[in-house]
């Protein structure tokens, strides 16, 4: 019988280095065997917020995203069946017509910052980590990532950080770290904390066998 998935979760702030320290991961373990749901990837079209104008919606709260769509790929995924994720466009904040076929592997890492919120979410992972980054350094990184990759302002950047990003961090990213099995100081720079994670997560496959 073909064992379950490993389900790990990877949360943090905005700007935190998930992504980086995912990267991390997979460059010590098997790419082939491992697929990354970004959780960003469930925000709902801008036509489900009913008219609002992208400055007026709090893309930071976890009403802003589709929650349950990825819990439901993610069973399917341990089920063994292909998914096919939505794609969604930052710029135009709106889900293209195309999706994203995934299949299912031997691990499944989701990574988002408000993943630990949601309780039924949480259940479905078997390690979950945060990734801790001092908050000046996340603004930094947030701003070069919209500006560059987003094509936004540096005002509009500011005042959504200000308005949203930082209360919502407060609200629900920051109190969620309680959740975490194993929480990574400096994220992609702490090696010593990566190789222990990658050690047990080769540890608990094994166990499977």
């Amino acid at each position: 019988m073909k064992m379950k998935p490993l389900v790990i979760g990877l949360a943090g702030g905005t700007g935190s280095g998930k992504t980086s320290v995912a990267n991390k991961i997979l460059d010590r373990l098997d790419r082939n065997h491992i697929v990354v749901l970004q959780h960003d990837s469930y925000y709902k079209d801008l036509d489900k917020f009913g008219g609002i104008t992208p400055d007026k919606i709090n893309f930071d709260h976890p009403d802003s995203l589709e929650t349950d769509i990825l819990i439901q790929h993610i069973w399917q995924l341990c089920e063994g069946k292909t998914i096919y994720q939505p794609i969604y466009n930052f710029a135009t904040n709106r889900r293209m017509i195309e999706t994203q076929q995934i299949a299912p592997k031997d691990i499944i890492i989701i990574d988002g910052i408000l993943i630990f919120v949601e309780k039924r979410l949480r259940e479905l992972m078997d390690i979950k980590i945060f990734v801790d980054t001092d908050a000046d350094e996340r603004l930094i990184r947030r701003i070069r990532r919209d500006t560059i990759e987003r094509g936004r302002s540096v005002e509009t950047v500011m005042n959504q950080y200000l308005g949203t990003v930082k209360p919502m961090h407060l609200e629900f990213v920051e109190p969620s770290k309680h959740w975490a099995d194993i929480i990574i100081p400096r994220g992609a720079d702490n090696l010593v904390a990566i190789d222990m994670v990658v050690t047990k997560i080769k540890s608990m496959l094994a166990a499977q066998q």
